[in-house]
């Protein structure tokens, strides 16, 4: 559930509670290592002082003439040294000298081997911490008896300071999360407001409006690339939404004439008493026009398949010369009527779909005939250019604009009405239909006219010979 929250939360809070966190995680860090510091700095101060203070008293003790010549210096010694504290005994338990309300513990430290060895220690009494050194000396006055001499120092206003030290950087610390948390936020919100720009543009994008694009020039750098790739994924979609615009009017308007033919025929007929001869070359008319709506409706049936990567149905080797032999011998009438010739020219192993290519090639030689005139030539050559096997209808004829050659295999596309055939019952659908079959196989198509010769040139991938393929 927790895991859940913190997933629905936004992304400037993400951030601010992480800047936070580490904000936060960064304050108590310092505030631990100026506490450790500051706890070390006394110790360490502390020590000097014992040590100071010990050398003192054993300086005392061997300087001695007598007991009460020692506990005079040693009161002296200590007059002007506030919170400091002295114990000396005798090994017999005999008590040299004590600072006054002062009394370490039996056993402050296990017993000394050597004479200048010295102990550490620390412990509490009476609501006092003590930190004390001990070491064991013989007086002056007496060397064969040594004294447990103990030199301790209360560190109260050292743990007080400590003690304040840690409220004030608590208090810090709270006030730094509160400050960081605010700037945080702040960072946060204004780091991303080109995300929240972006946002705001996107929201105004529509299908009527398609042309509103990410501002790339006013990101940071982390956002470019985004911005960059929303912009090419926006050209896309107003060019996909522009062609789908356009092919719905295309449509519209090849439906609307062969629809118009049929209701026209349909009501002149209906309008009046006929003879069935009538009735009988009305029907055949119809059958015409339906004939013609069902190769239109076939046609965008295939265009919709390729353009969703429709996969080869099955994949073959097969000549390329031989397929199209075929086609010139079905379309040899036609190129006989006027006196068109037809060369064909080169062969090469093509891998692909049989069918479809025969209907891509069918589809550039039909259109090739129509715009041929009379006593011209038409000339299919096929060579290898790798990485590609090229397939080329050229035809003699009047040179195709070339403003008009880029959309030549566009839907519905004509071109110059000068150029149209009346004879023609297409949908302006051939040359779509072709440039879908060659993309299917990977492959693409061009077209040139120039100096009285249109060619068009279809590119198969060279496929691999040993090895085909079949669905």
């Amino acid at each position: 559930m927790k895991i859940e929250r913190l997933k629905a939360l936004s992304l400037t809070a993400r951030l601010t509670l992480f800047f936070t966190l580490t904000s936060v995680c960064i304050v108590l860090g310092l505030g631990s290592l100026l506490m450790y510091a500051a706890d070390q700095h006394f110790i360490d101060l502390d020590r000097f002082t014992l040590s100071d203070k010990q050398l003192l008293i054993k300086d005392i003790l061997t300087k001695s003439r007598s007991q009460d010549d020692a506990r005079k210096r040693l009161s002296e010694a200590l007059n002007h040294h506030h919170g400091m504290y002295i114990s000396a005994k005798g090994i017999d338990g005999s008590t040299l000298y004590s600072s006054d309300r002062f009394s370490p513990p039996g056993q402050v430290a296990p017993g000394l081997s050597q004479p200048d060895e010295q102990v550490t220690q620390r412990w509490q009494s009476q609501g006092r911490e003590y930190r004390a050194l001990r070491m064991q000396q013989s007086p002056g006055y007496d060397p064969t008896n040594a004294l447990d001499v103990v030199v301790a120092i209360d560190t109260k206003h050292h743990d007080e300071f400590i003690a304040q030290l840690g409220r004030t950087l608590a208090i810090y610390t709270v006030l730094a999360m509160i400050a960081s948390g605010m700037l945080s936020w702040f960072a946060a919100h204004q780091g991303l407001a080109p995300l929240r720009a972006m946002k705001s543009r996107a929201a105004t994008v529509s299908g009527r409006q398609l042309d509103e694009r990410m501002p790339v020039g006013s990101v940071p750098i982390e956002m470019a690339d985004l911005a960059k790739e929303l912009n090419s994924m926006l050209d896309r979609l107003q060019s996909d939404f522009q062609r789908l615009s356009d092919f719905s009017s295309d449509l519209a308007h090849e439906l609307r004439t062969p629809i118009s033919n049929l209701m026209t025929q349909t009501q002149v007929v209906l309008s009046s008493q006929r003879d069935t001869e009538t009735y009988r070359d009305t029907l055949a008319s119809n059958v015409e026009e339906f004939q013609r709506l069902a190769r239109m409706v076939s046609d965008m049936l295939f265009l919709a398949k390729t353009e969703r990567s429709f996969a080869i149905p099955q994949k073959e080797h097969f000549q390329a010369s031989s397929e199209i032999q075929k086609l010139v011998e079905f379309y040899d009438a036609v190129a006989e009527e006027k006196f068109i010739r037809i060369n064909v020219v080169g062969d090469d192993l093509i891998t692909g779909d049989r069918l479809m290519f025969r209907r891509a090639v069918s589809n550039l030689l039909s259109n090739a005939l129509r715009h041929t005139p009379s006593s011209g030539d038409v000339c299919i050559s096929v060579r290898k250019a790798e990485p590609y096997i090229e397939v080329a209808v050229a035809n003699s004829g009047e040179d195709i604009d070339p403003k008009v050659l880029p959309r030549l295999f566009d839907r519905f596309f004509r071109a110059d009405p000068a150029r149209a055939h009346p004879s023609s019952d297409g949908a302006g659908l051939g040359l779509s239909i072709t440039r879908a079959i060659v993309e299917a196989h990977s492959g693409k198509v061009a077209v040139t006219s120039k100096h009285g010769r249109t060619c068009f040139t279809l590119s198969f991938p060279v496929g691999d010979r040993a090895n085909p393929t079949h669905a």
